[in-house]
C-alpha cells in the first residue's frame, strides 16, 4: 500500500479526472426517447490509452477495431497507444455482423474523429446489446455532434459531474442501476507536492458476465501522468484482481472491454509515474480500489439478483487452485439457488470444491457461511438454523473456505440465481 491518502467519491465518473468530459445522450439506437443509449468520453488532448478485451473468439466488431487502434499484437497481449475519445452505444452489440459490422465500427470512429478533431485511429469504440443485429450509423451521425456540443456548454464541475453520470446510464442494458465512482489521492507524500490525482470510471454489466481478459464494458480515466505501456501493465494487473474475479452466470461476452486513458493534467510539468516508485504504487492502489468497487457493483446487480455473494478460498496449494476452487463455487447454480432460498447448504459448496480440480484432502476442509462455521475437517458442524436465516437478510453473503493445503488464496464475486434471472433472459430479445 502506498503512502497516500485516498478518498472515494460515489458520484465520480470518467469526467471526474482533469482533462476529460463524458456525457450520455439518446441517439436513437433504442426506440424509447427517454432512454439514454450512447456515451461519449473525450480527452482535451490526445493521451495515453490502454485496454483489456474479451478473449472470446466470437468477438464483436468494435473489439476488433479498438484492438487495431491500440496496436494489440494478438488477443490477450498488451494493448496500448494514444486516444482522444471513446464512444459506446447500447442496444445492439455489433457482434456476429461480418465485414459490414467492421465497416460500421470503422465509420463510427471516423464520425467521432471528425466531430472531435482527431484521426479516426485515436477513437476507441464499444457496443453492447443484442448479438447478430446490424448497427445503424445515423444515430452516431446526429448523436455525436449533439453530445459534443453539450459537453462544451458544461463549464462548472457540478455540470461536468452530472454529465458524467449520464454517460454511466447510457451504457446500461439489463443493469438496474449505473455503476460509477472516483478515487482521489494527494501527491504530497509521493513526490508531487500540491497535486491531487483522480482515477474515475464507469462500468456496465449484469448478465453474460464472466469476463476473461458480462456483457461488461468499462471506461476509466485518470489525470495522473502515466505512460501508455505502464498504464497497460497497471490496468491488466487491476483487471485480473477485479473484473476477472466476477461471475454472474459463467458466460463470457463477445464484447467485454475495459478502456483506460491518462491525461496527466493534474501534474502537467511533472515526470510520468514510474513503476517501482511510491507515486506509481499510489496510482495502482487507487485503480485497484475503483475497479474492485465497480466489479462488486456488477456482481450485486446481476440479472435478477437479490444478494451479492463473496466467495473467499484460502489455504490452497497454488494460485491456480485457489482461483479454480473459488470460481467453481461462485459459478455453481446449486450454490447460487441455495443462497436465493436462504439455505446454508454447505454440501453444495463442498461438492463444487470437489469438482473444481483444486488439490486438497476433504478431511482438511473448513467452510463458513455468513460467518457461521458449518463444516470443519470435512464434517458437518451443528449450527443455529434460525440464526442463519437471520443473517441471510444481509445484502452480502460471505462463503469462506480453508482448504488447509497451502498458502494461496482467491476471492470471487457473484450473486444468487432467482426466478427473475430466467424471466429476463427468456425475454431478452422480445
Amino acid at each position: 500500500m502506498a503512502d497516500a491518502t485516498f478518498t472515494f467519491n460515489e458520484n465520480g465518473s470518467p469526467a471526474s479526472a482533469l482533462g476529460f468530459s463524458a456525457i450520455g445522450v439518446h441517439a436513437g439506437f433504442r426506440p424509447d426517447p427517454e432512454r439514454l443509449d450512447m456515451a461519449l468520453v473525450v480527452a482535451d488532448e490526445p493521451c495515453a490509452a490502454a485496454a483489456t478485451f474479451t478473449t472470446n473468439v466470437f468477438c464483436a466488431a468494435p473489439v476488433r477495431v479498438s484492438r487495431e487502434h491500440l496496436n494489440e499484437g494478438a488477443p490477450g497481449q498488451p494493448a496500448y497507444g494514444c486516444a482522444r475519445a471513446v464512444v459506446i452505444n447500447s442496444g445492439i452489440a455489433n457482434a456476429a455482423t461480418g465485414e459490414r459490422g467492421l465497416q460500421t465500427a470503422r465509420e463510427t470512429c471516423e464520425i467521432v474523429g471528425d466531430a472531435v478533431g482527431c484521426p479516426a485511429d485515436e477513437v476507441l469504440v464499444a457496443s453492447t446489446g443484442v448479438i447478430g443485429q446490424h448497427l445503424r450509423l445515423e444515430p452516431f451521425a446526429t448523436g455525436v455532434p449533439a453530445a459534443l456540443a453539450a459537453t462544451k456548454v458544461a463549464a462548472s464541475p457540478e455540470e461536468r459531474t452530472a454529465q458524467g453520470l449520464t454517460a454511466a446510464r447510457a451504457i446500461m442494458t439489463t443493469d438496474t442501476r449505473p455503476k460509477h465512482g472516483a478515487v482521489t489521492f494527494e501527491g504530497d507524500a509521493i513526490g508531487y507536492p500540491g497535486a491531487t490525482f483522480t482515477v474515475g470510471g464507469m462500468a456496465k454489466g449484469a448478465g453474460m458476465i464472466m469476463p476473461n481478459m458480462a456483457t461488461m464494458i468499462a471506461v476509466i480515466t485518470t489525470d495522473a501522468p502515466v505512460a501508455a505501456p505502464d498504464l497497460s501493465a497497471a490496468l491488466t494487473a487491476s483487471v485480473n484482481k477485479s473484473f476477472n474475479k466476477v461471475t454472474v452466470d459463467s458466460d463470457t461476452s463477445t464484447n467485454d472491454t475495459c478502456f483506460a486513458l491518462a491525461s496527466g493534467a493534474a501534474a502537467p510539468a511533472g515526470p510520468a509515474f514510474a513503476p517501482g516508485t511510491p507515486a506509481f504504487a499510489a496510482f495502482q492502489d487507487a485503480l485497484d480500489a475503483l475497479t474492485t468497487t465497480l466489479a462488486r457493483a456488477m456482481a450485486a446487480d446481476g440479472e435478477g439478483a437479490t444478494r451479492l455473494i463473496t466467495v473467499r478460498v484460502r489455504g490452497a496449494a497454488t494460485a491456480d487452485d485457489a482461483d479454480a476452487a473459488a470460481r467453481t463455487v461462485a459459478n455453481s447454480p446449486l450454490v447460487k439457488t441455495a443462497v436465493y432460498g436462504h439455505d446454508a447448504n454447505w454440501g453444495r459448496v463442498a461438492a463444487a470444491l470437489g469438482r473444481s480440480g483444486a488439490q486438497f484432502r476433504q478431511e482438511d476442509v473448513d467452510i463458513d457461511i455468513l460467518g457461521l462455521p458449518v463444516c470443519r475437517a470435512g464434517l458437518v458442524v451443528d449450527f443455529d438454523e434460525d440464526e442463519a436465516l437471520r443473517r441471510f437478510e444481509e445484502p452480502e453473503v460471505a462463503i469462506e473456505v480453508d482448504l488447509h493445503a497451502g498458502e494461496e488464496s482467491a476471492t470471487m464475486w457473484t450473486c444468487d440465481f432467482s426466478h427473475e434471472y430466467v424471466t429476463i433472459n427468456g425475454d431478452y430479445r422480445s
